[in-house]
């Protein structure tokens, strides 16, 4: 079953990478703050829960989140009358290719239900967990000799402050298989001045609110009750509108006791009686079972054997060995995106694009970047980890997919875009209706996971999924009886989606895309031996050819002044994705090579890179790599504007907030395309500036790519 995973894995080594040179890279990479950012915590987590902590190590001064993959809330319905159920939305009407299609957007006359579906339902923030100082005002600034580390390996928390004169030090950490934080306090100054606090938000409706989540003073709209569970335990049940969870806190005994709420608040503190507290706080959407959580020492156990076994097991690049400062530069973006993606991506719904660090989009995720969060976990060979929401979110989809394009006279499934667990619905928005590009992902993902296990289980696993994506895709595709081709849209929206939706036809990158999908599900049936329909093959073979100006690939069709305006050459350059995210095509005509090296030369000399954000630099990278230009990939991921911050996170930008993990995501795909190669690239041997080459480059455990 695994022939071909175990011989490209043994093809991929450039020179082997020891468990204990994997341990010296990733600590090399600790990262060590003196002071709390303003933007970004430093997390633990275990993909489906994480929490994130301020300099003190816990959100003492910064309300950062505590998020779940289960965590959600619905606001009241609206009042108005006709606009007081989902069931009232209409949405609106286009024409499109001469009959009117109905299409998720807000309609005018219904902006109360609309904008209720669009902010609903959103992720929670559970709570906040800080240092009680009693009586005292005390600020970040009053706190002396403030250090922090987290390690990587462990999955460690470690900081350490002057308070009033004495040292506080403490541990943080999540359980790899629970809601659950465990804290560690030791200090002499623990007691009635100096406590633990857990205070409990009422959520917001803002589409970005980074970096905190949730009102703390809108104490009437919610409820909190507090149950002694035993001498060394209680739970707290909150209760917003009409969702309930549950935070349970235990101690070890004798260490001290919990009372609250303060008046007019959701605040509750526990009060140590020993100069050692160790608090374990465990979060459930139902009331939390009798038997005990994890113990602390239990917790600390878990979480040490899954980072470790996260970094031994997975594939691995190691760069030490090169002098080029770039190197160290690119490592340290890797590790961390490694440690920040399993924590924030690896859950059981795609994360939304902040992960579990803010509330962006209302918590809701967007289907069309669940291939940049989802793929690396594959490529990286942390299968474990991509099979947490694949195939069973698309599955879970299907349903509301298969409405959807029902109702707009199409067959198949019409994947949404900004969507969520609870209903499948996409959010109301005219992009998020009219956006395609993430039909063809399933096709993607599934191929990815046939070249690991080429099993009869993976074909049977994905079938459905991938026949009702080829369906839709099949039957949006539109006759034109003019030209004899099958064109893509209007209306859509590409993937740049800042072309307008009613001029926009046959985009480059859409099409590429609908050929490549096509192609695999047809594969698929002939790997079944089952029936392949036709209506795949001829749209395959007969789509719009791909559109040229002047020698180069373009945004879409009929394009007014491609390279010229500053309009057409902003937001993601996706024609790169035709030769670098996407393989050649398997079937057709080939792509124009000259067309391609021309395009790439086109998007470096005039693209308005520095107005672009997100996975644009990785993309351009893989573009490059295919290119055989490995030099130039370098530069790109490295791009000034490719930023990362001092703990890893990936900087957003003014059009989209702090952290997006897009970037994070785009990046691990192209290192391992670097590390492993693809499918046609030489000795599988990776693919790095020629000095690194020469001077050894670390590589184990990759796949080449398609």
């Amino acid at each position: 079953m695994y022939v071909w995973s175990l011989l490209a894995v043994l093809l991929s080594v450039t020179e082997a990478v020891s468990v204990e040179q994997r341990q010296k890279v990733v600590r090399s990479f600790n990262v060590r703050r003196n002071a709390s950012s303003d933007t970004t915590p430093l997390q633990v987590g275990n993909g489906d829960f994480a929490f994130g902590a301020d300099i003190t190590g816990l959100q003492t001064f910064k309300p950062y989140a505590i998020m779940s993959t289960w965590g959600w809330h619905n606001f009241s319905l609206p009042t108005t009358p006709g606009q007081t159920s989902p069931g009232n939305f209409t949405g609106l009407q286009w024409w499109t290719h001469d009959r009117l299609v109905t299409y998720e957007q807000p309609n005018p006359a219904q902006n109360d239900i609309s904008n209720w579906l669009r902010e609903n339902p959103h992720r929670l923030n559970l709570a906040t967990v800080g240092f009680s100082f009693g009586n005292q005002k005390v600020t970040e600034e009053d706190l002396q000799n403030k250090t922090q580390e987290l390690d990587l390996w462990s999955g460690k928390l470690a900081s350490s402050f002057i308070y009033n004169g004495s040292l506080v030090e403490v541990e943080t950490w999540s359980d790899s298989n629970s809601d659950t934080i465990g804290v560690q306090v030791q200090s002499p100054s623990l007691g009635p001045g100096l406590g633990i606090f857990l205070d409990f938000p009422y959520p917001d409706n803002q589409k970005f609110n980074a970096p905190f989540v949730g009102h703390f003073n809108l104490t009437s709209k919610h409820k909190t009750t507090l149950t002694p569970l035993s001498p060394n335990s209680a739970q707290i049940e909150h209760t917003l509108d009409e969702t309930t969870y549950c935070t349970r806190i235990s101690w070890s005994p004798s260490q001290g006791s919990i009372a609250g709420p303060l008046p007019n608040t959701h605040r509750y503190i526990f009060t140590p009686s020993t100069p050692l507290i160790r608090l374990t706080i465990s979060f459930s959407p139902t009331p939390l079972p009798s038997s005990p959580p994890p113990s602390f020492t239990s917790l600390i156990s878990s979480s040490r054997d899954w980072w470790e076994s996260y970094w031994t097991h997975g594939a691995f690049i190691d760069l030490s060995r090169v002098t080029d400062p770039r190197a160290a530069s690119l490592q340290c973006r890797i590790i961390l995106s490694q440690y920040l993606t399993a924590i924030n991506s690896a859950s059981s719904f795609p994360p939304q694009e902040s992960g579990l660090v803010n509330n962006g989009w209302h918590g809701k995720f967007h289907l069309e970047m669940n291939l940049w969060h989802t793929l690396p976990f594959a490529r990286w060979n942390h299968f474990s980890l991509f099979h947490r929401s694949l195939p069973h979110l698309y599955s879970s989809l299907l349903p509301s997919s298969i409405s959807r394009a029902k109702m707009q006279g199409y067959k198949g499934a019409r994947w949404g875009k900004m969507t969520d667990p609870i209903t499948g619905r996409s959010a109301p928005g005219e992009i998020n209706s009219l956006l395609i590009w993430q039909q063809p992902h399933p096709m993607y993902f599934a191929e990815i996971e046939y070249r690991s296990f080429p099993s009869s289980y993976t074909l049977q696993r994905w079938d459905e999924i991938l026949t009702a994506s080829a369906d839709f895709m099949a039957s949006y595709a539109y006759y034109n009886s003019s030209t004899g081709v099958y064109d893509l849209g209007p209306p859509m929206y590409p993937v740049s989606e800042n072309t307008n939706p009613n001029t926009t036809l046959n985009p480059t990158f859409e099409l590429a895309y609908w050929r490549f999908g096509l192609a695999i599900a047809i594969s698929w049936k002939t790997r079944l031996n089952a029936t392949i329909p036709a209506a795949w093959v001829e749209v395959r073979d007969n789509l719009a050819p791909l559109p040229i100006e002047n020698g180069t690939y373009v945004t879409y069709e009929g394009i007014e002044g491609m390279w010229i305006s500053n309009k057409t050459t902003n937001d993601h350059p996706a024609m790169a994705g035709i030769f670098g995210l996407l393989p050649p095509p398997r079937s057709g005509k080939p792509l124009d090579m000259d067309v391609v090296k021309k395009t790439a030369g086109k998007i470096k000399e005039t693209w308005a890179l520095g107005e672009s954000y997100g996975w644009d630099f990785a993309m351009l990278a893989m573009n490059e790599l295919r290119l055989g230009n490995a030099e130039q990939a370098v530069e790109y991921l490295l791009h000034p504007i490719f930023e990362f911050d001092d703990a890893g996170y990936p900087v957003g930008g003014s059009r989209v907030p702090t952290p997006y993990f897009p970037n994070s995501a785009s990046l691990l795909l192209a290192t391992a395309m670097m590390a492993g190669g693809w499918d046609g690239s030489e000795g599988h041997q990776g693919h790095w500036p020629g000095s690194w080459e020469e001077e050894g480059v670390g590589v184990e455990g990759f796949v080449p790519g398609l």
